[in-house]
């Protein structure tokens, strides 16, 4: 990840800041690790979904800016955000005013970003509204509009006419503002598709998630820059055993050999992430040699046919997502075959799979190792 975020670094150029998205446990890879490997690459600061989520960050030592990008509006939430430093999102104005007065109680003046909805009809003031709440807010002593933001819908589309109105948008809102109002908010925009692509979005700020990570958001940007995938998942062989043709695999027999085989059971199922629609759609790589998965993918483990690979032994490691040699497994062959997107593959991971840095290795089961 370290890597990713320098490339994203000189992407952006020195007058731009970039904030680390690293909600969702990190998009799996595990929160802290992510945070801490970009921190090292050249972030400024990071955005998480939840209280939770930030808080849990503060508790692994972080101290840089942290946004929280979910709706917060209960009064502990509030006080959280002072307590532990935190950067909230403001979209209404009662949300607004709840937070001035438990700050001016509390003796504090909280810095907020405002989230403007431009064009995905999720969270956000609608964009026409934008000034008159960002107007309030600067009325209210115990806030400060310290940035103001709004997240892109289709940045990843090859058609950037949904990109070009949202910017439109935002540029409007960020305009009016200018002409009422001396005060500089950092402006943000970009998430990993629009720093990729195109640098007029880059603004005061970038917030980068799925590039971080080492892939590329549409299959047009591949290639844009070097990225390194940070996450490979591997698993141990438990059980080798021979079957005749015509045997049926796993649950429901969805799967039957077509010829005497050589199967290998590996210690990681779909409670652990691997995503049972995968089941027989998959494969595994063991010293560069690609292995099809057979049979229904269960809770903890699934079936690989090794027939043709007389060097897999009981306890050897098979990759499942990353590089083995030369060969590899994506994060975006698995959606594909999901009808999904990376995203959703990367944060299925489960907390009992082991996070583990490159250089270790687990006895048993399976192991997500990060670069």
């Amino acid at each position: 990840m370290t890597h990713n975020t320098r490339l994203l670094r000189q992407r952006i150029g020195p007058h731009v800041k970039l904030m680390a998205v690293v909600k969702a446990n990190g998009y799996g890879h595990g929160d802290g690790a992510a945070a801490k490997a970009a921190r090292a690459g050249g972030a400024d600061a990071f955005a998480v979904a939840s209280l939770a989520e930030a808080v849990g960050l503060r508790r692994q030592g972080l101290r840089e800016p942290i946004l929280v990008l979910g709706h917060l509006s209960l009064i502990d939430e509030v006080h959280a955000c002072l307590r532990w430093r935190l950067l909230p999102t403001i979209s209404t104005l009662d949300q607004a005013r709840l937070f001035h007065t438990v700050a001016s109680r509390s003796g504090a003046c909280l810095p907020v970003h405002v989230n403007l909805d431009t064009g995905m009809a999720r969270l956000g003031v609608p964009w026409r509204e934008g000034v008159a709440l960002i107007q309030a807010i600067l009325h209210l002593d115990g806030l400060q509009v310290e940035g103001v933001y709004s997240h892109l819908a289709a940045a990843d589309a090859v058609d950037p006419s949904l990109t070009q109105q949202q910017q439109q948008r935002f540029d409007h809102v960020v305009a009016a503002l200018t002409n009422r109002q001396p005060a500089r908010f950092c402006r943000h925009l970009a998430n990993s598709a629009a720093a990729m692509a195109d640098s007029s979005l880059h603004y005061d700020m970038v917030r980068v998630g799925l590039a971080l990570y080492g892939h590329a958001p549409a299959e047009h940007l591949e290639g844009r820059l070097a990225l390194r995938p940070a996450m490979a998942v591997r698993a141990r062989v438990t059980i080798l055993k021979t079957v005749p043709a015509g045997t049926g695999v796993s649950y429901d027999h969805r799967y039957h050999t077509k010829r005497p085989s050589r199967l290998a059971v590996v210690a990681i199922g779909y409670a652990d992430g691997v995503p049972r629609l995968l089941s027989n759609h998959m494969g595994v790589l063991h010293r560069g040699r690609w292995l099809p998965q057979v049979g229904s993918i269960t809770m903890d483990q699934l079936m690989v046919d090794a027939t043709d690979d007389p060097q897999l032994h009981t306890g050897a490691v098979v990759t499942l997502l990353g590089h083995d040699g030369t060969a590899s497994i994506s994060p975006l062959q698995w959606s594909q075959a999901c009808s999904t997107i990376p995203w959703d593959i990367l944060c299925g991971f489960s907390s009992r799979l082991p996070r583990l840095r490159a250089a270790r290795s687990t006895r048993h089961g399976g192991q997500l190792t990060i670069n």
